[in-house]
């Protein structure tokens, strides 16, 4: 029998790109302890390949894959790679790890966690789910709602889904729910069936060269789909998106609330306890009500129902799936209430998403929202601080830390302050701050935050611990 990785695939470069996956291979995963790349390793585990990897510390995640039978080691060793077939890596896992030296002296194939998913998606009937927001959530619910219906699907997503313990899975059902990530124009890699596009904004223009760029991009990720593409037009470059694929021949279905969508958002409910809508399209009216607040969790379920009902699922299986959605770690995530104040969490750190969270929490019956704001690499805090202001519009008083970098070096002028600056000539009347040092930050709202607030912290760094450090100070309610 052949090997596997001798039958490679290969890029118009002549570069191996993966393995046969439906054969049993070796494969080492450098940076696994990374949210996309421990995901990849427990799928290809549960398919039933050799997996080992490293990262740089060890960390619950780890202890996690090691249950699976993954071999994992702390720190970076040429050693680490052992005998293994292929070798596969997080984006943010240098040339010069030697790790990836040894592969490259050994003539392993070194693939991209795209290449590596992409290789994944070939064995499946590919559901994808992008957009520049809402990615992680809408898959969430696709997956939920495709095991609902008994579809047993496989999926890995950038988050672990409440009701199911973990982003990633293997099943035995032909479909195959992926999230498909546009920071690198990794997306185009995806061998798919069907998608969905749940918005199209600004972002990770640093990679893709500008705006016009990254439009390019999602015209060509539309292009590449195999079969039906939901996109949501409840933004104009969701319109356009749509009308540009349409003319070019291409099966689109809209959803949103505008009354031109094919699938639309009627009837729509929101409160603290929830979100409720109808979804009325082609010969389907259904009710669907949802455990988490926020009108755009209320687009990513009608995008997540149209892609189920696609895929054959039915209707009230979907509905009644969703109505157990608890949401996903770091997506308004209730992080407990301690001396009488509600702590919540959100990966929120674009504008539009900022505004949709914020909205979300005026839902509730709190006395103030006191809101924390980590800008996310100085790369997007140059291009887009400017915009941030208007997002803001109902916080009380506003926390804004100096920038997480995310990797990337400082950038001359380029600091939290910025947004901070928007917001003061935007909404004169919230109270900012800007505490730069992520360590001042507790003290700060220690002596900020009294009974009947809400807390809500909102950002793409390392931002999601300040909760717990806060229930600790604050002490536990009776």
């Amino acid at each position: 029998m052949s090997n596997p990785v001798d039958r490679a695939q290969s890029d118009p470069s002549g570069e191996n790109l993966a393995p046969d996956l439906a054969e049993a291979v070796h494969v080492h995963v450098i940076g696994i302890g990374g949210a996309g790349m421990s995901a990849i390793a427990e799928v290809l585990a549960t398919m039933g390949h050799r997996v080992s990897g490293s990262d740089l510390k060890a960390s619950a995640g780890l202890d996690r894959l090691r249950a699976l039978g993954v071999e994992v080691h702390v720190g970076h060793d040429a050693d680490h790679v052992g005998r293994a077939d292929v070798v596969t890596r997080s984006t943010a896992v240098p040339d010069g790890n030697p790790e990836c030296r040894e592969a490259a002296e050994r003539t392993i194939p070194l693939l991209s966690r795209a290449e590596m998913l992409g290789a994944i998606t070939r064995l499946r009937r590919t559901v994808a789910v992008a957009g520049t927001h809402g990615k992680t959530t809408t898959a969430s619910m696709l997956a939920l709602a495709l095991r609902g219906a008994g579809l047993r699907p496989s999926f890995v997503i950038g988050g672990d889904v409440n009701e199911i313990g973990t982003g990633a899975a293997w099943d035995d059902g032909d479909l195959f729910v992926v999230e498909a990530d546009e920071s690198d124009g990794s997306f185009l890699r995806l061998e798919s069936r069907m998608a969905v596009v749940t918005n199209l904004d600004p972002d990770h223009l640093e990679h893709h060269g500008g705006f016009e760029a990254l439009r390019a991009s999602f015209d060509e990720f539309v292009a590449g789909v195999d079969g039906p593409v939901v996109i949501g037009i409840d933004d104009p470059e969701g319109v356009a998106l749509a009308d540009r694929s349409r003319s070019g021949g291409f099966d689109v279905r809209t959803v949103g609330t505008s009354a031109d969508a094919d699938w639309r958002i009627a009837e729509l409910r929101e409160s603290w306890d929830g979100v409720g809508f109808v979804l009325r399209g082609p010969g389907t009216n259904l009710a669907v009500a949802l455990p988490v607040p926020g009108r755009h969790n209320a687009r990513n379920a009608a995008a997540a129902t149209v892609l189920a009902l696609l895929a054959g699922a039915e209707p009230q299986a979907v509905a009644e799936a969703l109505s157990r959605f608890g949401g996903v770690a770091r997506r308004f995530e209730h992080r407990g209430r301690s001396g009488g104040v509600t702590l919540v969490d959100d990966y929120a750190h674009l504008p539009t998403e900022i505004s949709a969270t914020i909205r979300a929490a005026r839902t509730g019956d709190f006395d103030r929202l006191v809101a924390v704001f980590q800008p996310h690499r100085f790369s997007r805090t140059e291009a887009l601080w400017s915009s941030f202001g208007p997002s803001f519009e109902g916080v009380d008083v506003l926390f804004v830390t100096d920038v997480y970098p995310s990797g990337e070096a400082p950038r001359p002028g380029v600091t939290g302050h910025l947004v901070v600056d928007a917001v003061r000539r935007d909404l004169p009347g919230v109270d900012v701050r800007y505490t730069a040092r992520r360590d001042d930050l507790v003290d700060a709202l220690m002596a900020e935050l009294r009974s009947g607030d809400l807390c809500l912290t909102m950002g793409a760094g390392d931002l999601t611990s300040v909760p717990t450090d806060l229930r600790e100070r604050l002490g536990s309610d009776a």
